[in-house]
C-alpha cells in the first residue's frame, strides 16, 4: 500500500506507490545481474530494505541508484570492510564509541534507534578523528572508489557505521510492538549536543565533520532520518553554513536546530520520556559514554541479550537463519587479547 509522499515511511517496504514498484523491480533485477545483490544471502545492510535507501537516496532514479550501489560495494570490497569489522580491536573499538555518535539502546515511537553525539568529547580527542578522516578516498567526487586498507585504530568509524547497519537497525526491526511492524527500521535518529564548543573547536573539527558526512551520504545512504542539534551558540549560523554545503537539501532538511526552551517539547513529542536522557528532558538514566540500556521491548524480542553494565562490548552482527524461519542470532566478533571471537549472545525467534 502506497503511503502519501509526505509520510515519514513514503518510499519504504510495503508503502510504495505503482511507479515505485516497478522502478524497485527493475532496481533489483540490475543489482542481481551484475552480482549486487543476491536475495536472502547478502549481508543485512544490503537487503531488499537497503537496496529501497539507495534507490530513496537517488529519487528513484535507477540508473543513479545503481552507480551508487556500484561504488559503495567497490568501496566495501577495497576496503575488505566485512573482515575489517569482524576483526575489530574490541578496546579500539570501545574507545572510539565512548567520542563518536552512541546508541542509547532505545527508540523513537516509529522504532527507530537513537543516538547521541556530543561533540565535545571528539574535541578533546583530535588524533583520533584527524587519523579517521584518512580513511575515506582522497578524491570521493571523483568516482574512484579504490581506498589503501585501513590500518589499526583508523577503522574504527568505518565499524561504528557497520555496527548501526549490520546490527542496531535489524534489531529494532526485531521489535514488532510499533506502528508498521512489517515495515524494516532502515533509519536512525540523532540528538547531536554541540554544547561546550567554541568557534575554534568547531573549525579544527570541520575536516573530520566533512569527512564523515561524506562517507555516511556515498556508503550508508538515507540512514539518517533526522538530526536535532541542542546547544547552538551564537556563531552557530557560521558552522551551519559549512554544513548545508556538505549535504544534499534532502538531508539538511532533516537537521532542526533547536533552542534551549524547544528541546525537552521537541524530543518529547519524537519519543517517550522513559527513552529520552534526563540531560534533555526526559526520564531516562543514561549519559554519554554510558553502555546502551536496551527498552523492555528488545529484552523481550530477543533472548540473551545484555543491557547496560553487561552489555556485550565490540561488534556486533545480526545473522539471519538461512533456512526461512526468520530466526537469528547476535553474534559478537571482534578481537580480544589477539583472539578472534565469534560468540553467540542472543537469539531471536519470531
Amino acid at each position: 500500500m502506497a503511503s502519501s509522499a509526505d509520510s515519514p515511511l513514503a518510499g519504504h517496504l510495503g508503502h510504495l506507490s505503482p511507479e515505485q514498484e516497478t522502478k524497485f523491480s527493475e532496481f533489483k533485477l540490475a543489482c542481481t545481474k551484475e552480482d549486487l545483490y543476491a536475495p536472502g544471502k547478502t549481508r543485512q545492510s544490503l537487503d531488499e530494505a537497503a537496496l529501497l535507501r539507495f534507490l530513496r537516496a537517488r529519487r528513484f532514479e535507477v540508473p543513479d541508484a545503481l552507480h551508487m550501489i556500484r561504488e559503495t560495494e567497490a568501496w566495501r570490497t577495497a576496503n575488505k570492510l566485512e573482515e575489517l569489522y569482524d576483526t575489530l580491536d574490541v578496546s579500539a573499538y570501545e574507545d572510539a564509541r565512548r567520542v563518536y555518535h552512541q546508541w542509547t539502546g532505545r527508540r523513537d515511537l516509529l522504532g527507530r534507534p537513537v543516538y547521541v553525539y556530543e561533540i565535545s568529547h571528539l574535541k578533546n580527542n583530535m588524533s583520533a578523528f584527524e587519523q579517521s578522516s584518512k580513511i575515506l578516498p582522497s578524491n570521493p567526487s571523483s568516482g574512484d572508489a579504490a581506498t589503501k586498507p585501513i590500518p589499526g585504530k583508523l577503522r574504527v568509524l568505518f565499524g561504528l557505521y557497520e555496527n548501526m547497519a549490520e546490527f542496531v537497525l535489524p534489531l529494532c526491526t526485531a521489535v514488532k510492538s510499533r506502528p508498521d511492524p512489517e515495515t524494516p527500521i532502515t533509519s536512525t535518529a540523532h540528538i547531536v549536543d554541540v554544547s561546550g564548543v567554541g568557534l575554534m573547536g568547531f573549525w579544527n573539527l570541520k575536516n573530520h565533520m566533512q569527512a564523515a558526512s561524506t562517507l555516511a551520504s556515498a556508503h550508508y545512504p538515507e540512514t539518517l532520518d533526522r538530526v536535532y542539534i541542542l546547544g547552538a551558540p551564537s556563531f552557530f549560523p557560521t558552522v551551519w553554513g559549512w554544513i548545508k554545503r556538505w549535504f544534499d537539501p534532502g538531508t539538511t532538511s532533516k537537521i532542526h536546530v533547536l533552542s534551549q526552551t524547544e528541546v525537552a517539547p521537541t524530543l518529547r513529542a519524537f519519543m517517550d520520556p522513559k527513552d529520552l536522557p534526563k540531560k534533555y528532558g526526559g526520564e531516562l538514566e543514561w549519559e554519554y559514554g554510558m553502555l546502551p540500556n536496551l527498552d523492555g521491548e528488545i529484552l523481550k524480542a530477543v533472548s540473551g541479550l545484555k543491557t547496560g553494565d553487561e552489555w556485550v562490548k565490540g561488534p556486533l552482527r545480526w545473522v539471519q537463519d538461512q533456512d526461512g524461519s526468520g530466526k537469528a542470532k547476535v553474534i559478537a566478533k571482534g578481537i580480544i587479547d589477539g583472539k578472534s571471537r565469534n560468540e553467540e549472545v542472543g537469539v531471536y525467534e519470531p
